[in-house]
């Protein structure tokens, strides 16, 4: 199920992993978003985001033990969800933490439907889940000064997959590494 390295066999293996579902995109759509974000840093300044770490969260879990991977792996088996498209055409600033984001003006119904489907599995075993409203977005820019939203060139994403993904700090920000990946209907 897991990649090498990632099961707490080995003593040099973590025993807990900083983990999030999260819909991660195809080249060609990262590519837009680092397109985006590069716009965006022209109107609100900031701290762009690396291509590599553009994503939308779709649940958080944080430092979980290495040896629930395979009750988060159950819990995503259960996610029966069409494909779809999301249309990512809004820019927005949130001025308490600072981040400059892409969001969707219309979030297909699909989208809540995985996210909620996967909160009520993950949920049911045991896991704590954000309670609060999703609101569909990438983040682009941190430490932004923010301002009024530009318009924006809207990046199409095709939304075949969901993945779980491990998050690391080292010295040059965060890395993530995509565990598995669940493909929808």
């Amino acid at each position: 199920m897991t990649e090498p390295g990632l099961t707490g066999s080995d003593p040099a293996e973590p025993d807990t992993l900083r983990l999030f579902f999260a819909l991660w995109p195809d080249d060609a759509t990262r590519d837009a978003l680092d397109r985006a974000g590069k716009w965006l840093h022209q109107h609100w300044g900031g701290r762009r985001m690396r291509a590599d770490t553009l994503h939308i969260t779709l649940a958080f879990l944080g430092s979980t033990p290495a040896e629930q991977l395979d009750v988060l792996a159950a819990c995503a088996d259960t996610v029966r969800i069409d494909a779809f498209e999301l249309v990512l055409d809004q820019a927005g600033y949130w001025r308490h933490n600072r981040i400059g984001w892409l969001g969707a003006g219309r979030t297909p119904p699909q989208h809540f439907e995985l996210v909620g489907a996967l909160s009520t599995a993950l949920r049911g075993a045991g896991f704590a889940v954000d309670a609060r409203p999703h609101v569909p977005h990438v983040t682009l820019l941190r430490n932004s000064a923010g301002g009024a939203p530009p318009a924006c060139e809207p990046v199409h994403w095709p939304i075949r997959d969901f993945v779980l993904v491990a998050s690391r700090r080292e010295a040059d920000g965060m890395h993530y590494d995509a565990i598995r990946r669940w493909p929808l209907a």
